[in-house]
């Protein structure tokens, strides 16, 4: 059905060009706003007629008599209506929308996805400070983060997943000096217990494991403590390790994978930090103020020139952000993105301007953001606050411990990122069509059933005469599986992982409604068959939207 649209679109271009050269470029077909009206629809007269200074429905009759004329019109088609000021709703033959169900188990896993583009894509997700467990927001960039990477993977986009984390500076320094309290016995509460300090049950056992001069091993590093509570760059070094560790299990548990952890500290130790401040100063796109060296980011849109190296020697936030973008690009990466949450906001105008200034080469709008809100979890009908372990804040390993990783992803990519989100644990342990992550998964199970009781061989079916699914509800379903591969390309396209869980929970409920409406294993042998072969489609399409998810197609529920 797929190439069966691409040959009604073209010929589409071909008679609007023969009523007005050039326009078959614009050629395109929606989606008719009530599914009864039509398969496919077209407003290309309105917009002609107005330029040929034509009566728009007269146009719209000559158009239709143009497509009817056709062959692949006379093949595929079985009417077109004209309605209104000039719309034309297409309605398809069954065996045109027949096809998709041979396109759908000839594809199989790649159905779908587009062939390579050579383009390199990084993104940037999660990059948590290594000062404590992963929290709930993390969960979601998370999530986020590796679903779009799966759907730039399925538009041919060669994806490298990076997680940037802060090995320095201030947070750093706090949580080797709360550790080394612990290691000294002092504890939240006491005298001498900073108001910064961290005061999770982990720090502790951070304390506790240093004391015995514990080895730990993260993805990036290993590190064996002294167990010299004065050694305090030693706890640094040991905290950081432990708590890299502990997020590398967190990211486990989530089926996380990173192809990269790059260091804040390295931009500074490689010289790219000054090499970047260089670049700007000797663009002419700072100056001087106040002790301060000032970035004119204002010239780049910004609403003020903002700080980039304090009066005081250190440098602001967005600095090292600039140099490493810089670095990004010089990587090959011809697009980024970076899952963030809302509260980084602020530095998307000034770290744009700061590449802009740099005169690197870099487009306008690098990098792109993805900002996300924070998730608010409730349980047994109220809102948890604390996590015992981390002291301040529900861990994402509390949330996969209460539910499961399928349905933390499925939940926490159920919603834009932009909005806000409640996490209800009770409704992401319920067996029931109110579960939606349950709902998806069911369907795919029940034609597993479905397949497993008929017992036959499923590679067989892509030979299945088709014929037979000519009824509303088998029509409606295939015409949904032919909006997949489109739905993958805007989500891609959009940001939007989201759009991903809606078409799975539409694809569901078609499914379920084809099956209370029609037996699937009937006596006739090709009738059974053909709505094998649908179902079986169906059963595909969904494990290929799960997957692009990061949430499993169980067989059996």
């Amino acid at each position: 059905m797929l190439k069966i649209k691409q040959e009604l679109l073209a010929g589409l271009a071909s008679s609007l060009d023969s009523l007005s050269p050039g326009a078959g470029a614009k050629a395109a077909f929606e989606s008719p706003k009530v599914a009864a009206h039509g398969d496919f629809a077209s407003t290309a007269a309105m917009q002609l007629a107005k330029p040929l200074k034509l009566n728009p429905r007269q146009l719209g009759e000559n158009l239709r008599t143009l497509l009817l004329a056709q062959p692949v019109y006379q093949q595929w088609v079985s009417d077109i209506d004209l309605a209104g000021p000039g719309f034309l709703n297409i309605r398809l033959k069954p065996e045109a929308k027949q096809q998709i169900v041979r396109e759908v188990l000839g594809a199989g896993d790649a159905f779908g996805t587009q062939p390579s583009n050579g383009q390199r894509l990084m993104v940037e997700f999660v990059s948590a400070n290594p000062t404590g467990p992963l929290h709930v927001g993390h969960g979601r960039q998370a999530a986020l983060g590796d679903a779009i990477c799966n759907l730039y993977a399925t538009q041919g986009w060669n994806v490298h997943r990076e997680f940037y984390y802060n090995d320095a500076g201030v947070q750093i320094g706090t949580l080797a000096t709360s550790t080394q309290l612990r290691a000294k016995g002092v504890k939240p509460g006491d005298a001498g217990w900073p108001e910064a300090a961290y005061n999770g049950d982990y720090i502790q056992d951070i304390a506790n494991d240093f004391l015995a001069k514990q080895t730990v091993k993260a993805d990036d590093r290993e590190f064996t403590a002294s167990g010299d509570v004065n050694d305090l760059d030693g706890i640094r070094q040991f905290a950081v390790a432990y708590l890299r560790h502990e997020q590398d299990l967190d990211l486990q548990a989530f089926a996380v994978k990173f192809d990269h952890y790059y260091l804040e500290s390295s931009l500074y130790t490689s010289g790219r930090v000054a090499a970047a401040v260089q670049k700007l100063v000797d663009a002419g796109k700072t100056y001087e103020q106040d002790g301060a060296l000032w970035l004119r980011s204002t010239d780049y849109g910004d609403d003020k020139d903002r700080v980039m190296r304090k009066s005081d020697g250190s440098f602001t936030y967005f600095v090292p952000d600039v140099a490493y973008h810089i670095a990004k690009w010089e990587r090959g990466f011809t697009k980024v993105i970076n899952i963030q949450g809302t509260d980084h906001h602020g530095t998307i105008a000034r770290v744009r301007a700061g590449l802009q200034a740099a005169g690197v080469g870099i487009p306008a709008g690098y990098p792109d953001y993805v900002l996300h809100t924070m998730v608010r979890v409730v349980r047994g009908g109220e809102e948890v606050k604390i996590s015992k372990r981390a002291g301040s804040y529900v861990t994402l390993r509390d949330l996969i411990e209460w539910t499961s990783k399928d349905a933390v992803r499925f939940f926490l990519l159920s919603r834009k990122p932009d909005t806000e989100y409640t996490f209800d644990v009770d409704l992401a342990v319920q067996k029931n069509n109110d579960n939606p992550v349950y709902y998806v998964q069911y369907a795919h199970a029940r034609i597993c059933s479905v397949l497993a009781s008929w017992g036959g061989d499923a590679a067989a079916l892509a030979d299945a005469d088709l014929s037979a699914l000519d009824s509303a509800p088998a029509q409606a379903l295939m015409l949904l599986l032919a909006k997949y591969p489109t739905m993958l390309a805007d989500a891609a396209r959009d940001f939007a992982p989201h759009d991903v869980t809606f078409y799975l929970r539409e694809l569901a409920a078609s499914y379920h409604s084809y099956y209370d409406a029609e037996r699937i294993l009937v006596d006739d042998e090709a009738v059974k068959r053909a709505r094998l072969a649908l179902v079986k489609a169906t059963a595909q399409v969904l494990h290929n939207g799960l997957a692009v998810l990061g949430v499993s197609a169980p067989e059996k529920m």
